[in-house]
């Protein structure tokens, strides 16, 4: 799925360092949907390691979920292979703007982390954008739930401390980004009705260990968040010595503390929920 992270290689170490964020915000906005959570198919596009689809299991009837990565995808396998043996679950090897699911066949579909990964063109009107949400308007019944889990543009510039370590690469992944304003217009030109957004700002996406300053020296934790890759190895060099430094001089966790007062404000996450029409 993504045209700058190679998932294949980080797949292992992204499950260990990311966990499923917002799970309770996401099984509320899916009631927006009349039919009880309980009885709905749900669509986890861009599933990833699984960790969104194993957290949100034992609350619906049934997940269709999609990857494009193998890597993802086997340790998504692993992970629930009780639910699959079960029936609980499938998982499918595909693109998010070419689901390989039925029309009109699922209550829900959820998108968390992913978009960002699209090549996408914001001065042609987020053509990548408008095809995957199409996608989603041709597999969702009537009166179905679209949610999307992302990052605003302040919260990647506000909500994360070690970014400001790597300010070319938080530029570069914006220009990824479509920003919530552009979210609620696009889901509206593909079909859905009723668009709403949810700023969460209790939520860090890196758990405990975001407060372990140190951690950002080590590739595994790094492996953990894509922005990484869209650094080029001088300006991720330059960073890494500037933290080291500030390891020697025993300023880290003050600079650590310093950058993430704006995180309290603006949070890391945000929710967008929409209504097919």
């Amino acid at each position: 799925m993504s045209h700058y992270e190679n998932y294949s290689r980080t797949s292992a170490a992204y499950d260990r360092t990311r966990q499923a964020q917002g799970i309770e915000i996401i099984r509320r906005l899916l009631s927006h949907n009349p039919l009880p959570l309980s009885e709905q198919v749900l669509v986890d596009a861009g599933c990833g390691t699984g960790q969104y689809s194993a957290a949100l299991i034992d609350s619906v009837q049934h997940i269709q979920a999609i990857d494009l990565n193998p890597g993802m995808l086997t340790v998504a396998a692993n992970k629930l292979q009780a639910q699959i043996a079960a029936g609980n679950i499938e998982l499918h090897q595909g693109s998010i703007d070419e689901l390989p699911i039925d029309d009109e066949s699922a209550d829900a579909v959820m998108v968390n982390q992913v978009l960002h990964h699209l090549a996408d063109d914001a001065t042609a009107g987020w053509p990548a954008h408008q095809r995957v949400f199409a996608e989603f308007a041709r597999v969702l019944k009537p009166g179905g739930i679209t949610v999307i889990n992302s990052c605003s543009h302040s919260q990647l510039e506000q909500g994360f401390w070690f970014y400001q370590l790597i300010p070319e690469a938080v530029g570069r992944v914006q220009q990824r980004t479509a920003d919530l304003d552009v979210l609620g217009s696009l889901l509206q030109h593909s079909g859905f009705g009723e668009v709403g957004h949810e700023t969460a700002t209790d939520i860090i996406m890196q758990g405990d260990t975001y407060f372990d300053a140190d951690r950002v020296l080590d590739p595994q934790w790094r492996a953990g968040d894509s922005i990484w890759a869209l650094a080029t190895p001088a300006e991720r060099e330059n960073a890494l010595q500037k933290v080291r430094t500030l390891v020697d001089q025993g300023e880290l966790h003050s600079f650590m503390r310093r950058h993430d007062e704006t995180r309290l404000h603006s949070g890391q996450l945000s929710f967008t929920w929409a209504v097919l029409a």
